[in-house]
């Protein structure tokens, strides 16, 4: 045996007893105390040291055992004394040897006589303990020996790792040892668990030298501080600001939940489910709750993969009876704490044994229900079950529960209004977009309209016109702003495009007549005395299918793309225009000749803006051009979703995003019969004539009597009111016959009832009865009279 070995310290008698009860080593001060040398003893029985009659110690269960024991001496005495005992250090023995431990017997400290155990007395005021350099122990004050669950009076000589054998005992005394080296003071945080706790707290073990007058290092100080309940108070506090980050990060009911449940597990409960009541419950406080009480599962989450605790799948319903925590904290409407020994639960598990033998199963010891409140409205409940922690919910627990759940309530509460706001927004502009695009002869069309994810709904629209002449307009325009503001302005503006097409205005005039609507709101939104109030911009083109010829004109808006059957995709070059409502600006229209099977994209700007991680402006229309590549041919379905799929990020857009695809049409020129009409009533019945023998060509002679009446009276009224030259076209296709009668005058006509004296005024009554709809249009020559006959009623 070294003589260095700590094992045989002359003042501890020390003993290794192995797993089969057989003592292993004995040091000098055994064979002091009891008088039995080392070769007496190793090898045989522990229990051949007991004095008669004295009853061995059950073997402990815990990995430390003290008591006062009755050995026999060599001499055959009997030595009472007091032994502690801890399984060794594996570096010493086996890992289930035990070492036995008491200090020889020595004279009472005198803190009168001990300076070192005085000084410490004196400069500490908690759990104190006195080792020397020697690290033996001098002296504890009595909470230290609390805590440490020892007896003051017996711990006298002992090291750090004979009082326990625990890793945190021999980290200690590596720090002791170098501060008696260094001389300098030292703190270590290890996880001690006082005898009376069923959990490691969080202390502070402050480890001070101590010196004598020449300031040289005579011993150590070792000082414990318990500061769970600053460290819990600090992670409390943590949570809390963690809440306040991580909860409310979007406007959706269910995501804010789950961010709920993702805050508080594991921090507060090991379980976490959030139920919300039905809208028509929630959106009136002062409603009484019904019990059973029926919520709707939103969110929950579990420190256990699966979720297996839930009982109930997401977006499921769930009932609580009278008897569940759940619905006595709705109908209390404050926090209710429930636990499974205290009996609280006994009541709900009697009316649903499915959920009793799911909480008996998973070991769920406690349960708190906290309401979700927020102005004044009852939303639903949360629920917080432990069957981990080791602990029930206390006073402190609750607090924290109901000041996150709070901020939770309120984000919830916020979450809801938005998605009704919104619902309501987006069925408000839905109901303002055409609900089918009609079938004309002079386009196909298709649409795309995608609002805004979180931004709130805005003012993108687009429609498809019917006009005269087999004509169709097309328009697409965006109100600045998001909501129901924005949404009122574009019905305002849809419902003027519409109304100002139906006069059949050139596009540069129409758009002129809109910026003077959008410079009225303005004055009317904001009482303001400058434009700009309410912003929009607009593209309007007007198609005619028989000269194949398109005019456009925009105000602010992005041109549109166009695909010809053969030859490159471009971009359209268009005089850009101020956007409505500046006022006073010109705009100006451009005309181009388009191939039959030319495909036309009209879109927002929430489509190009900002696309393709390209901070170029002409980034986004690039990638358009290439999305559009193959729609010529191919289904216009096809190539809008593949432009949305191209274009649109995967997250949400932040901007309203509208499309509009149009494939155009040409009317065979078989299918369009002109005439010049000589300014002469005497020719009209050999107009009349032609216009027959036109009709057999057509196969249309059923309706010959309405159209030679309609012919007849609009081409005298011509002659007769109106300026030469004078030009008569029929245009007719498989269901519609359109009869156009052109003029040099700009007089449009009126119709008026004729009273009963009149000799004239009868003749537009009349086209107006016998047509489906008639109206005129200003040219650049003059005017145009036209009408529209069905031909399936003449048919």
């Amino acid at each position: 045996m070294r003589a260095d070995d700590p094992f045989d310290d002359p003042v501890t008698a020390r003993a290794v007893i192995a797993a089969d009860g057989t003592v292993t080593r004995w040091n000098e001060a055994a064979r002091r105390l009891l008088g039995h040398r080392a070769e007496d003893v190793v090898g045989r029985p522990a229990v051949r040291l007991l004095a008669d009659g004295a009853q061995p110690p059950r073997p402990p269960a815990d990995t430390r055992w003290s008591g006062t024991l009755a050995l026999r001496h060599r001499d055959g005495g009997t030595v009472t004394v007091w032994l502690l005992a801890h399984r060794g250090r594996p570096e010493e023995g086996e890992a289930d040897d035990w070492l036995a431990v008491t200090p020889l017997p020595s004279e009472p400290a005198d803190p009168a006589k001990d300076p070192l155990l005085w000084a410490a007395m004196v400069q500490s005021s908690c759990a104190t303990v006195v080792f020397d350099t020697e690290l033996r122990l001098h002296g504890a004050n009595d909470a230290m020996a609390e805590l440490l669950g020892l007896p003051a009076a017996h711990l006298r000589g002992l090291t750090p790792t004979d009082v326990g054998g625990r890793p945190w005992h021999r980290e200690l005394e590596r720090h002791m040892r170098r501060v008696l080296r260094t001389g300098r003071g030292h703190d270590v945080q290890p996880g001690l668990r006082a005898p009376d706790k069923s959990h490691e707290g969080s202390w502070l073990a402050r480890i001070a030298p101590l010196t004598d007058d020449s300031g040289r290092v005579v011993g150590v100080c070792v000082t414990a501080h318990d500061f769970t309940e600053q460290n819990r108070a600090r992670a409390r506090l943590q949570l809390v600001n963690e809440a306040s980050i991580r909860i409310g990060t979007t406007l959706d009911v269910t995501r804010t939940a789950q961010e709920l449940t993702e805050v508080c597990v594991p921090a507060l409960a090991d379980f976490v489910s959030v139920d919300l009541l039905d809208h028509h419950q929630g959106a009136d406080p002062t409603d009484p709750l019904t019990l059973p009480v029926s919520l709707r599962r939103i969110a929950h989450r579990s420190r256990t993969a699966g979720n297996p605790e839930s009982a109930t799948d997401l977006g499921k319903v769930v009932v609580y009876p009278a008897a569940a925590p759940q619905a006595d904290s709705l109908v209390a409407g404050h926090s209710v704490v429930a636990s499974v020994p205290s009996g609280d639960l006994d009541p709900w598990f009697a009316v649903d044994n499915v959920r009793a033998r799911q909480i008996r199963e998973f070991g769920v010891h406690s349960m708190l229900s906290v309401p979700l409140q927020a102005r004044g409205v009852t939303l639903g409940v949360a629920s917080f079950t432990r069957f981990r922690h080791p602990e029930h919910f206390t006073y402190d627990d609750v607090l924290l529960a109901e000041e996150i759940t709070a901020r939770a309530a309120v984000c919830i509460d916020n979450a809801r209004r938005y998605s009704r706001e919104r619902e309501t927004t987006l069925t408000l502009q839905r109901s303002l977009l055409p609900r089918g695009l009609p079938r004309t002869v002079a386009v196909d069309a298709v649409s795309r309209y995608l609002p805004a994810a979180h931004t709130g709904v805005g003012g993108d629209w687009f429609d498809v016109i019917s006009l005269s002449g087999m004509r169709v307009a097309m328009v697409v325009g965006a109100v600045v702003g998001h909501g129901i503001q924005a949404s009122a302005t574009t019905s305002r503006l849809r419902t003027a495009v519409r109304t100002l097409a139906d006069i059949d205005l050139a596009p540069d005039e129409l758009l002129t007549h809109l910026d003077d609507l959008v410079l009225h709101l303005s004055h009317e939104s904001g009482g303001g005395t400058g434009p700009g109030e309410v912003g929009a911009t607009c593209l309007y083109a007007v198609y005619d299918p028989v000269s194949r010829r398109c005019t456009l004109a925009r105000a602010g808006h992005p041109p549109p793309v166009l695909v010809p059957p053969e030859g490159p995709v471009r971009i359209l070059d268009l005089p850009s225009g101020p956007p409505l409502g500046l006022g006073g600006l010109p705009f100006e229209s451009v005309e181009l000749a388009l191939p039959e099977g030319s495909v036309l994209a009209f879109y927002t700007d929430g489509l190009v803006d900002g696309r393709g991680g390209d901070t170029a402006a002409d980034a986004g229309p690039r990638m358009l051009c290439d999305a559009l590549s193959h729609a010529a041919s191919g289904s216009l379905d096809e190539a809008c979703d593949r432009v949305l799929q191209a274009m649109l990020p995967p997250v949400p857009a932040t901007d309203d995003v509208a499309l509009l695809l149009t494939r155009t049409r040409g009317l065979p020129s078989s299918r369009v019969a002109t005439w010049d009409v000589p300014a002469d009533p005497a020719l009209v019945s050999p107009v009349r004539k032609q216009v027959l023998d036109q009709l057999g060509v057509w196969a249309l002679t059923d309706a010959s009597f309405t159209v030679e009446l309609v012919v007849s009276e609009l081409v005298t009224n011509a002659i007769r009111y109106g300026a030469p030259p004078i030009r008569l076209r029929l245009i007719c296709d498989a269901s519609t016959l359109i009869c156009e009668v052109s003029d040099a005058s700009h007089t449009a006509p009126h119709l008026r009832r004729a009273r009963t004296w009149d000799e004239g005024g009868r003749g537009l009554l009349l086209v107006a009865q016998l047509t489906q709809r008639w109206g005129s249009r200003h040219t650049a020559e003059g005017k145009t009279i036209w009408a529209e006959l069905g031909l399936a009623e003449e048919l």
